[in-house]
């Protein structure tokens, strides 16, 4: 992802819409007689660590996996239905699935709607809402039913990925506590609920075992983590560790593994956890979706955390961890934004100096209670303002990743291309942010950590040669 320039793949609002049909692996070596799956996964990052649940389950009861609808026995589509135009695109995924094979099983965050989904595709088999595990491998059971292989029926302790190898998705609660009014996601997947301690570090073990490089955090509210559950204590390895964001970071940092932490909001204990970005234990990458920097818009969003003293957290942040990178997300054109109101968000963009900004138009969600506070933003008004907004953040992005040139920059390879050899830094997440183009001597491997020589920037990507493995 590019600063956020390409809406339709930024980390946008408290759900982020990186809408993807994901390779599935390879099943070859099934079982010809074994039913078979396509799977397709919209949606956010929390949405893809319930496909592979759904997946792995399958899996391990003797599903074989398909690359294409056409063929599969069924197909499950595993829904986005934060914004409209994302549950126009899940309904178009299910009717593509339909007209390629016409056995279809729907869940994920849409399916908290069924009477849509039916009514736009009546001849659905199942429609279950969003983590109902059990929900839609029953439904695949009473469609297609399993058959057992005790020679085949075996998945890697990991479980299915359909992320690449070297980096993974680790989910460390469902459901959030906050209310904010252009959001129903806690409608859609209820409230906090923190997983223990013990079970998100036996899995993250797991994963580093299997050859995972990095460990992308993800929540709805990661800074929120234990609140519901009073921190408690879960035994891992030979001690207690405490349900608590910097006992968790702390503890996953000592595995090995980049540890990167996305929707993270500016709480007071969040300062606990730059001393690790400072000593290497966590990179320096804080993902806070920020969403406004006018104090009454926020207001009128009803969002955690005082805004008025970001800046100041901030700017210690910085002091403490000078490598730390920030990306964040921002809706101009909220209702009742206002002139003065924009030219606040637009010298918070000035003051803040953020690494990575996606934006996004305000977009009705039906049953959010912003729709009700009137005043809609013209739609010309809307346009103007996101305009503005993007080329003041390429100024500051622009500017934030010159300071990279001539410095050595460890980089995770993410592809190796007819010679060309894509990866990102510390301070880059995949889909959502930056790349760096590389040239070697030798060969490089995906999910190679090499160390790079940045020569030069351009807007929103790094190049360099690797000069270091």
């Amino acid at each position: 992802m590019r600063l956020g320039l390409d809406p339709s793949r930024a980390s946008g609002h408290c759900c982020a819409a990186v809408n993807k049909h994901f390779p599935l692996p390879d099943d070859k070596g099934r079982s010809q007689d074994a039913p078979s799956v396509s799977f397709v996964s919209l949606g956010c990052p929390k949405a893809l660590v319930d496909s592979e649940r759904i997946i792995t389950r399958l899996r391990a009861e003797g599903y074989a996996l398909s690359r294409e609808h056409a063929g599969a026995d069924i197909v499950v589509v595993n829904t986005c239905g934060f914004l409209d135009s994302a549950k126009a695109e899940s309904l178009a995924a299910i009717g593509d699935a339909i007209k390629e094979n016409g056995r279809v099983i729907v869940t994920g965050c849409m399916g908290a709607e069924p009477d849509a989904i039916r009514a736009a595709h009546p001849s659905v088999l199942a429609v279950t809402g969003p983590q109902q595990y059990e929900q839609v491998v029953s439904a695949v059971h009473e469609a297609v039913p399993p058959k057992h292989d005790p020679f085949l029926d075996l998945v890697p302790e990991q479980g299915i990925k359909l992320t690449p190898r070297h980096y993974a998705y680790l989910k460390i609660s469902e459901g959030c506590n906050n209310r904010c009014t252009f959001c129903i996601i806690p409608r859609l997947r209820g409230d906090l609920v923190s997983r223990p301690a013990a079970d998100v570090l036996r899995e993250a073990e797991r994963l580093v075992a299997a050859g995972v490089k990095e460990l992308l955090v993800i929540s709805q509210d990661t800074s929120a983590y234990g609140i519901d559950v009073k921190f408690a204590d879960s035994r891992w390895r030979d001690r207690e560790v405490r349900a608590k964001f910097f006992d968790l970071s702390k503890e996953l940092g000592s595995l090995g593994a980049w540890v990167r932490l996305h929707y993270v909001y500016p709480y007071p204990h969040v300062d606990e956890v730059i001393p690790l970005m400072a000593e290497g234990k966590v990179l320096p990458y804080l993902d806070i979706p920020f969403q406004h920097g006018s104090p009454t818009v926020l207001k009128r969003m009803k969002r955690p955390a005082a805004q008025e003293k970001t800046m100041a957290r901030v700017a210690r942040w910085r002091e403490i961890c000078p490598d730390l990178t920030i990306r964040s997300t921002f809706i101009v054109g909220f209702p009742g934004e206002t002139d003065a109101e924009f030219e606040e968000l637009l010298a918070f963009l000035e003051e803040a100096q953020l690494d990575r900004v996606g934006c996004f138009k305000y977009e009705p969600v039906r049953g959010a209670p912003a729709n009700d506070l009137g005043n809609a933003v013209p739609q010309h008004v809307m346009d103007e303002r996101y305009k503005r907004f993007m080329e003041a953040q390429q100024k500051i992005s622009a500017k934030r990743l010159k300071r990279k040139v001539g410095r050595r920059e460890k980089v995770i390879v993410d592809a190796v291309e007819s010679g060309a050899i894509r990866g990102r830094t510390r301070g880059d997440a995949p889909e959502i942010d930056g790349v760096v183009h590389l040239s070697a001597r030798r060969p490089v491997k995906v999910g190679e950590i090499v160390t790079a020589l940045i020569d030069r920037a351009d807007a929103y990507d790094l190049h360099g040669q690797v000069v270091g493995f």
